[in-house]
């Protein structure tokens, strides 16, 4: 079994093997075809090495892929649940906002009607008499 740790080293020991074989073996495989049956063989194992390893880095690539789209899944489930929390605290901050409105818009309605009654009892702004 050929020792191939990358496609581009397969794919070099497979350009030597035709060099090889184009060079200097032509003359012994026409003469020979048990040398010629075992060069098939040679050649058919190394096309086999490079598919299994095309297939692998297919399943890997694969694997990653599928491994990041979980992932972005997983990511974008927690920003839409961060996204409500947002929005309701939104909501609620809008309804605290409305309710204190309408309380401040009472209290200037109350302190005007108090205003009224001290100005009609002699009271005048910037006079304030001390009763003690």
């Amino acid at each position: 079994m050929p020792d191939v740790s990358s496609p581009c080293r397969l794919h070099q020991k497979v350009i030597n093997f035709f060099d090889y074989n184009s060079q200097c073996a032509n003359d012994c495989v026409k003469r020979d075809p048990d040398v010629n049956e075992e060069m098939e063989k040679n050649f058919t194992e190394l096309l086999s090495e490079e598919l299994k390893l095309r297939e692998a880095q297919a399943v890997e690539g694969q694997q990653r892929g599928e491994l990041m789209l979980l992932e972005t899944k997983k990511m974008s489930s927690q920003f839409l649940k961060e996204a409500e929390k947002c929005n309701s605290g939104m909501d609620t901050c809008d309804e605290a906002r409305e309710k204190d409105e309408a309380a401040l818009i009472e209290k200037r309605k109350l302190t005007a009607i108090w205003e009224m009654r001290a100005r009609q009892r002699g009271w005048k702004e910037g006079c304030v008499k001390s009763h003690v």
